[in-house]
């Protein structure tokens, strides 16, 4: 029985951290074509992104510069941004670049 209960607590905690983060412009380059998105999470969260938002984001930021579109690069890169002072992290920065698609609308 307390076996049940403690795996019951676990898994409530864990789900519990689950968080929904939004991808937001963070940078880019008209001249290059190119969308730096990022997100941030902290310690003890499990962030859920959304690939079509961070698409659908990239293209409309591609389309005020007068491009058709985005698609990634691939990947992403992840830095701590708010280190605990014990060699471990708090908080980290999520970014993905995208590349703009089409020729430049002047």
């Amino acid at each position: 029985m307390i076996r049940t209960i403690t795996t019951l607590c676990v898994l409530v905690f864990l789900l519990g951290c689950a968080v929904q983060k939004d991808w937001v412009a963070t940078g880019g380059s008209r001249a290059d074509g190119t969308i730096r998105l990022s997100y941030e999470y902290g310690f003890l969260e499990s962030p859920q992104v959304s690939e079509s938002q961070a698409v659908s984001l990239a293209a409309q930021r591609c389309a005020v510069w007068g491009y058709d579109g985005a698609e990634a690069f691939g990947g992403t890169i992840t830095n701590c941004n708010q280190p605990d002072g014990f060699g471990g992290c708090n908080r980290w920065l999520v970014t993905a670049e995208f590349q703009c698609l089409g020729d430049l609308g002047e």
